[in-house]
């Protein structure tokens, strides 16, 4: 039996022209609408739509059924309108990407007081743009940004890759020759130091080394832990090194549990971004997390 959202979805892509608009004129994702009009299409027998590089146009049968079904689906969705019980708003919910360690400093203390619904997804930047100019994710917290024409990126803070230490090391001999420039002293005096690290990011630790003396690190770390957020609290009143963006240990350094080690001969900074689709229905939503982010992490004045 066929499903009369098919119809529904059929007709909001006819009427936006795209994947991403039907999605959102509907409030469902874009693999959602794609699932509807294959189905619909294979019910029928026959393709509804071309798709091109910037919109779907209709073929000359989705013409006719758009024309056929579009009087009936408006006088349903009229009724549907006059005799819902209920004329409350469904709670909107906006899909989120950011890495683990800034949901968990940031974001998550937050989710019980908003009036949305939200979906967190944790992954790669690169597929997280993609997943956001498809349509999948409406907002995204990125140190990268990527050639995409239908995304706005709006920086709002920086991060700062640095070395820090557990509070029981003993880094006084590395500080002394930090201070007197005997670089190949402080490399090798780091090698010997116990190295906590995560399986999913050595990024920050590559960058660092190389940064400061010109090679990739020769080393494993004696620790693979699941974040940065573990490193933290495992480094927290004890003894031991990683190199980690500084706003994840800011509470922990004021408590004196772990200490900022090194910043490096030219500091490493990422800017962060805000990036979302230029046309969206949940610019209040959005502004909502941008508030959140900004009191956390501390607001910049930054132009892109």
């Amino acid at each position: 039996m066929i499903n009369l959202e098919w119809f529904r979805t059929f007709k909001a892509i006819y009427e936006t022209g795209s994947l991403t608009g039907a999605a959102e004129s509907l409030y469902i994702s874009q693999p959602g609408v794609s699932l509807h009009l294959s189905s619909l299409e294979s019910y029928v027998g026959y393709k509804l739509f071309d798709r091109t590089s910037r919109k779907m146009v209709p073929t000359e049968r989705g013409k006719v059924l758009y024309n056929f079904i579009q009087e009936p689906l408006v006088k349903l969705e009229k009724a549907e309108e006059l005799f819902s019980k209920s004329t409350e708003k469904e709670k909107p919910t906006i899909s989120i990407g950011m890495c683990f360690e800034t949901f968990q400093f940031t974001l998550e203390p937050y989710l019980p007081t908003l009036s949305f619904n939200v979906i967190i997804k944790f992954g790669d930047y690169p597929q997280m743009l993609s997943d956001l100019d498809n349509g999948i994710l409406d907002l995204i917290i990125t140190p990268q940004k990527g050639d995409y024409k239908n995304l706005t990126f709006k920086p709002f803070s920086k991060e700062r890759i640095v070395l820090i230490a557990g509070e029981k090391t003993d880094s006084d001999a590395f500080t002394s020759m930090i201070e007197t420039d005997q670089y190949e002293e402080a490399e090798q005096w780091l090698r010997n130091q116990t190295w906590y690290g995560t399986a999913g990011d050595m990024e920050h630790l590559r960058r660092f080394w190389h940064q400061n003396f010109g090679r990739r690190p020769d080393f494993k770390p004696n620790f693979i832990v699941p974040n940065l957020s573990s490193i933290v609290r495992c480094l927290s009143g004890n003894a031991g090194i990683a190199v980690i963006p500084d706003f994840l240990s800011k509470r922990e350094l004021e408590k004196g549990k772990i200490s900022l080690l090194w910043e490096g001969k030219t500091p490493i900074e990422n800017t962060l971004y805000f990036a979302m689709r230029k046309k969206t229905i949940y610019a209040a939503e959005i502004a909502q997390i941008e508030e959140i982010f900004e009191k956390e992490m501390g607001t910049l004045a930054l132009s892109g």
